[in-house]
């Protein structure tokens, strides 16, 4: 379900609005009747811990990885 709440309503209604997208509804709020910008919970991709090492061996770095690029890259030139 979306919900669209004014700026000064917003500002009153935080805390049920935040409950609001967490719980999965999209709220838009809104200045003069015009979208401004939309509340919707963050979504958490991995909670899972990183693990040093793991693909020690699988990963590697050019030797010239921070190396200046050429003029040509920047102006488009070939």
């Amino acid at each position: 379900m979306t919900r669209a709440v004014s700026v000064e309503e917003a500002k009153k209604q935080l805390p049920d609005l935040l409950a609001a997208a967490l719980a999965g509804n999209e709220v838009i709020i809104t200045e003069d009747r015009k979208p401004l910008a939309r509340l919707v919970p963050v979504a958490i991709v991995n909670n899972k811990k990183r693990i040093a090492g793991l693909n020690r061996g699988k990963i590697w770095v050019s030797e010239d990885f921070d190396a200046s690029l050429p003029d040509e890259f920047w102006v488009g030139q070939e």
